[in-house]
């Protein structure tokens, strides 16, 4: 969605092989390695998180469309706490979808 995938191919070649494989395993059904809910976006929503070497990557998705998994947003990470600005990016593209 949006700008999600030219955010997305911005990561670093690592973070960016690492999160095409977790995303590949939502793709599949599978559970990833490393993620957490977000309901503070919406209900269903879950954040991919990514460490390495270079910092900290996330991509919001949404995986309970019959269609496919949404990548609302994906961003690297600065601060402990994820950004209103990043919440809201996810926010107003899961309405997008969901209308």
């Amino acid at each position: 969605m949006g700008s999600s995938k030219a955010d997305w191919d911005a990561f670093p070649q690592s973070a960016k092989n690492e999160a095409g494989y977790q995303l590949d395993k939502v793709q599949r059904g599978l559970e990833p390695s490393d993620w957490k809910p977000m309901p503070t976006v919406a209900a269903g929503v879950c954040e991919l998180r990514i460490r390495d070497a270079t910092g900290a990557y996330r991509a919001i998705y949404l995986a309970t469309r019959p269609e496919g998994v949404y990548v609302l947003h994906a961003f690297q990470k600065k601060t402990q706490k994820t950004s209103q600005h990043d919440l809201r990016i996810a926010q107003d593209r899961f309405k997008a979808i969901t209308g």
